[in-house]
């Protein structure tokens, strides 16, 4: 049985159609990578997962539940939460702040701020430091860090990476653990990815 199904789903921005008939399935406990190219709509298809956005036709289900039409405060209760792109941490607000906001609509489970720290052991030292203190890194680990404090069964990262510097993004891939890809990594080879990037597909 599948956590997540998205079906046939499509996505406006008023007349503008972001997503056409997307369909994907995630099972519990597994991880799925959305590779395409900047203005592909990965982030469109994942706020509509998140509830930021409706969509205009087809259907997001969640532990076979027909969300499609729910807000996104009540998926954060269900169990689905978002590290959007860009972070959007609250500047004037303290690490420990912002992710103790991240727990205001929580479900019971394991994530509390200690467990927090333990994973993003770096966060500990920063715990009093304003947001708007922080290096780009930082800020990303402490928006992965809110997330989980809601106790998602589903968790929505967003351009994990963008902008950092390689170091900060090998030890945030460090800490998501067992990241796979849709039909497996020894099919995704170079050509693939290519193809899913820039649209160049094998003459």
């Amino acid at each position: 049985m599948s956590l997540l199904e998205v079906d046939s789903v499509d996505v406006h921005y008023g007349d503008f159609q972001a997503l056409w008939s997307v369909s994907l399935a995630v099972g519990a406990g597994h991880a799925l990578a959305i590779i395409g190219a900047n203005g592909a709509g990965k982030s469109t298809l994942l706020r509509t997962i998140a509830g930021a956005l409706y969509p205009s036709s087809g259907s997001v289900l969640f532990e076979q539940r027909d969300i499609s039409r729910l807000p996104a405060h009540a998926r954060v209760k269900l169990g689905i939460a978002m590290v959007p792109e860009g972070r959007r941490l609250f500047p004037s607000l303290t690490v420990e702040e912002n992710l103790k906001l991240g727990g205001f609509v929580r479900r019971a489970g394991p994530w509390s701020l200690a467990r927090t720290y333990e994973l993003l052991p770096l966060l500990g030292p920063l715990r009093h430091r304003s947001a708007h203190q922080l290096s780009g890194g930082e800020q990303q680990a402490v928006a992965i860090g809110r997330a989980l404090m809601s106790n998602p069964r589903l968790l929505l990262l967003d351009e994990l990476s963008l902008g950092l510097a390689p170091i900060v993004v090998q030890h945030l891939y460090e800490v998501i653990p067992d990241v796979t890809l849709e039909g497996g990594p020894a099919e995704l080879d170079h050509t693939a990815v290519r193809a899913a990037y820039f649209g160049i597909r094998p003459g």
